[in-house]
């Protein structure tokens, strides 16, 4: 699988990236050594990128993954570690936290690198997020946080999370280091994104959008809801035009529109799925019918 450029500075990423955040829900259980099979099985896969956050999995899936990676033989400069902060959920380990909330405080922002850091067991992290828009923030002092962690040198690059065009802008207004990515819900069922102007900007930044829950929190290939019965219908007739799944094409119009999917399944054949599909060379006719029937479906909602 070859690595693409995430931004015009970098850093050079796998274009399927897996995400952990469902690590909890392992069916082979739940501890280290399932992280490390699935960190051993992306890499053969020729995924090298993770997400990451830290309230994943109640706060304890970084710390899972950094001992998986210890006791593993894989390098540290041989994948690329994406991480976030900036939500505060209630939880048993935050008996601080009275209710749910964001925070893109420096203070906050500084505390959560640091314990990321040593839950992942690593001198630095490759693309730090801001995990949510803070309606609260203070945007010369969260760029000033930013900033300093990244002169540090503990922080390479630093993006955001579902911020509309205007949050980018304010930040990035604020900042002398790019703003890499926007880390967005986006699939064939939900293309907001790509109308609202959202992907082109980020586009004119010169940088690639990540796509989370690319097959829709699985409505995609779930047979039994009718709401996506005609968009279901449409990719599988193209797709066996291609002699591949609904899945693969799913995650190749993503790839096609020059968004990087985030595959959080526990499934191996999801993942190999979706690796499989940078290999699909999907026709632009194909790619709008698929958009058509997205919007259709949309507008049949409302």
């Amino acid at each position: 699988m070859e690595k693409v450029s995430l931004g015009e500075n970098g850093p050079e990423v796998s274009p399927i990236i897996y995400s952990f955040w469902r690590a909890l829900e392992d069916p082979d259980g739940v501890s280290f050594r399932t992280i490390q099979a699935k960190l051993h099985a992306c890499l053969d896969l020729g995924i090298t990128t993770f997400d990451h956050a830290d309230i994943y999995g109640g706060y304890q899936v970084e710390e899972l993954f950094g001992k998986a990676l210890m006791e593993s033989a894989v390098k540290r400069e041989d994948i690329i570690i994406s991480t976030k902060c900036g939500i505060n959920n209630i939880d048993i380990s935050r008996p601080e936290h009275r209710s749910r909330h964001y925070d893109s405080s420096p203070e906050h922002i500084i505390k959560s690198v640091e314990r990321s850091l040593k839950n992942l067991r690593t001198d630095y992290i490759d693309i730090l997020l801001l995990h949510h828009p803070d309606p609260l923030m203070d945007a010369d002092e969260t760029a000033s946080a930013l900033t300093r962690l990244v002169k540090k040198g503990i922080v390479k690059h630093v993006g955001v999370a579902d911020f509309t065009v205007h949050q980018h802008q304010l930040l990035q207004s604020r900042l002398s280091i790019p703003i890499i990515t926007n880390h967005l819900e986006l699939s064939v069922l939900n293309v907001k994104s790509i109308s609202d102007g959202t992907i082109d900007f980020i586009k004119q930044q010169y940088s690639r959008p990540l796509a989370w829950a690319p097959l829709a929190g699985g409505l995609l290939v779930d047979d039994n809801d009718e709401s996506t019965f005609n968009i279901r219908s449409v990719l599988k007739r193209i797709a066996e035009n291609y002699q591949i799944n609904p899945e693969q094409l799913a995650i190749a119009w993503l790839l096609k529109l020059g968004a990087l999917p985030i595959v959080g399944s526990n499934n191996m054949k999801r993942i190999k799925n979706a690796a499989s599909a940078v290999t699909i060379n999907l026709d632009k006719q194909d790619w709008h019918e698929i958009y058509f029937s997205s919007l259709n479906n949309i507008s049949g909602k409302l």
